[in-house]
């Protein structure tokens, strides 16, 4: 028998909604503190899900040394697992890789599968806004996203128009410049919870510049399907190859996220055909084969304008956390309650509480 092991922060939803699910299954999870972690391994076979830790900053800048943090901590679950009898839900490995947007996105692609397009640049290093422009151009792309290449939540992520012949310009993004407490002639980029919208060009290219300087990648800004006046796209909850939730993001702007008082909507109410849906879920489970380790994932699709083809948009190993589901039936822990028990009471491939 292994033990289950939930790894995460004490008092939030992912640890509040998970255990009620276990304790009413008659399963018992042991939960480990990300603060304390190592010291407090259990010894024996294990079965363990990593959930994110929680920052306190919302600094833009410090968004690196996070993320490089929390990279470190992942490889020494790695080595542990190498060490100890250890099945993850998903993977250290496959956790860190899909915190990399442009290498997850790469990898999507490159087996065929439609992803929302990243724009042709040659160098990856920083970008210059200046650099940024001229590629537009050249490319005759006139609308793209800026994303951080690490980073969850629209933390830094801007959607940019640009028409070169009126010089045009607006800018929307959560991001925002407030004064350095330590510093009060600098200000610092932090990230908030409300969608801003730009227009004045020598403000929309600062905030462009120092956007980039996070390090980015940059996408095409496809036209999304509609539905009653709102644009959306859809995050799907995809779990040992099967869609368990789908929700579809309406949003009057193009930022979809659900934090930014978007509005929900399952996804039997939208009214799309069968075949849209069926090349939603195979997309979907295509996705999902591209990362060994991945038992769980929240896939973010956008529906393309007209067509309905669906493009993913990024994939989250820990994307599992949605508020119309835990407080509805709780389908996505419920699934993953029954993938722990099985795990807890696999021995020799026949399952079987009592063993």
């Amino acid at each position: 028998m292994r033990q289950v092991v939930l790894l995460g922060k004490p008092d939030t939803k992912r640890t509040h909604y998970l255990g009620r699910v276990a304790r009413e299954a008659g399963l018992h999870v042991l939960f480990l503190d990300w603060d304390h972690w190592q010291e407090n391994l259990p010894k024996g076979r294990i079965f363990m899900k990593i959930d994110p830790p929680v920052w306190d900053s919302c600094s833009l800048e410090q968004l690196g040394s996070l993320i490089g943090d929390y990279q470190k901590q992942l490889e020494a679950l790695s080595r542990f697992g190498r060490l100890q009898d250890v099945k993850f839900l998903n993977t250290p490995e496959t956790i860190a890789t899909l915190l990399d947007k442009r290498e997850s996105k790469r990898r999507l692609a490159a087996a065929g599968l439609a992803v929302s397009e990243e724009l042709k640049i040659v160098q990856e290093d920083v970008l210059e806004v200046e650099q940024l422009l001229d590629i537009m151009q050249k490319q005759r792309i006139h609308q793209v996203f800026i994303k951080p290449i690490y980073g969850s939540g629209a933390a830094g992520i801007a959607a940019f128009r640009w028409q070169p012949r009126t010089k045009q310009m607006v800018l929307y993004t959560c991001a925002w410049e407030v004064p350095d407490r330590e510093d009060k002639k600098l200000n610092k980029l932090i990230n908030t919870k409300k969608l801003r919208r730009f227009t004045d060009s020598k403000q929309v290219l600062s905030m462009v510049e120092r956007l980039l300087k996070l390090g980015c990648i940059v996408e095409r800004w496809h036209a999304k399907a509609e539905y009653q006046g709102y644009s959306y796209d859809l995050r799907a909850v995809v779990q040992d190859g099967r869609m368990d939730f789908c929700l579809a993001r309406l949003s009057k702007g193009p930022i979809t996220n659900l934090h930014l008082n978007n509005h929900p909507l399952k996804l039997e109410s939208l009214g799309l055909p069968q075949n849209v849906i069926n090349d939603i879920e195979e997309l979907c489970r295509q996705g999902m084969g591209c990362f060994s380790g991945l038992r769980s994932a929240g896939i973010d699709i956008l529906l393309e304008r007209g067509s309905w083809k669906p493009r993913i948009i990024e994939m989250n190993a820990q994307g599992d956390l949605l508020y119309q589901d835990i407080y509805g039936e709780n389908v996505i822990y419920q699934r993953q309650v029954e993938m722990m028990r099985e795990e807890a009471y696999l021995v020799h491939g026949i399952q079987g509480k009592d063993r």
